[in-house]
């Protein structure tokens, strides 16, 4: 009778001896640090290919997005590099802006091909004259901004009071935000699909779009979802924390789930470069 439950604690003492162990949480946090290195890496390498291909265009959507994952990543890297300092900042909210900002980023960069899916649905679409693209672009800088405000409110207020209860209402916002990224993927990813579909099936370039389109939104979907659960998870149950030294593991499998691996294959499916000879209206994120 004795044996059973040390026999059923052996998983949990397991897990528990990584998670307390310096050598994995160095091993684990560095080796995120590389694969978000190596993501940043690439995206940079793609943002300039993009440039002396069309160097006569400005920031299209295509650029901005390349740019944005560079910097999200790049960002990612440096905090894991330097996870020992991160995760022991007083006041907590220097950790929580460190871990969260980059997030919050990641967000903009990927309903950037929400926005551009959505100005190509409306473009094709009947109701184009009475939905302009404009109003499209002036709801993504509306929201996106309207989101930084509130978290920014939400950090300003930690700082100065490190409430629980307000960081509990910190994590479900971003739980929020994310169930949101994963709505407009569904929505307009679905929508854009759905309309490829109807195009007759000689239409040159149909079957890529419809791979690319599809691939996009099932990864996106799914990592913003992942996210949204993982994050409410944390606010109600401290074992899921993923702001905190001794859970490397946890970081582990959220990160490469949510960020590096959607990234990476995004990256790989868009990797097209646009047409030397473009058109002025030609900004597609390929």
């Amino acid at each position: 009778m004795t044996r059973i439950p040390v026999e059923l604690g052996l998983p949990s003492k397991w897990w528990d001896e990584i998670n307390e162990s310096v050598q994995w949480q160095d091993g684990i946090f560095y080796s995120l640090s590389a694969a978000f290195a190596l993501v940043s890496t690439v995206a940079l390498i793609q943002l300039i290919r993009i440039q002396l291909r069309v160097p006569e265009y400005g920031w299209t959507t295509q650029k901005v997005f390349h740019l944005m994952n560079f910097v999200v990543n790049g960002v990612r890297a440096v905090v894991f590099g330097f996870h020992k300092e991160v995760f022991l900042f007083h006041p907590k909210v220097l950790t929580l802006i460190l871990l969260d900002l980059p997030g919050l980023l990641f967000f903009s960069a990927y309903t950037l091909l929400v926005l551009f899916w959505a100005e190509i649905y409306h473009q094709a679409s009947e109701f184009a004259r009475s939905s302009p693209t404009d109003k499209l672009r002036t709801s993504y800088f509306s929201v996106n901004g309207a989101i930084y405000f509130i978290q920014a409110c939400i950090w300003v207020y930690l700082w100065m009071n490190n409430n629980s209860t307000v960081e509990f209402i910190g994590k479900i916002f971003i739980a929020v935000v994310s169930f949101l990224a994963a709505l407009g993927f569904l929505l307009y990813g679905g929508r854009l699909f759905s309309m490829l579909r109807r195009f007759p099936i000689e239409s040159k370039g149909r079957r890529k779009k419809l791979h690319e389109v599809g691939s996009v939104t099932a990864i996106c979907f799914t990592c913003f979802l992942i996210r949204c659960f993982v994050v409410v998870l944390s606010a109600f149950d401290a074992d899921a924390s993923l702001d905190v030294l001794d859970h490397p593991v946890l970081n582990l499998i959220y990160y490469m789930l949510v960020e590096i691996l959607p990234s990476a294959l995004v990256l790989y499916i868009l990797r097209k470069l646009p047409p030397k000879r473009a058109s002025a209206q030609y900004h597609p994120i390929h």
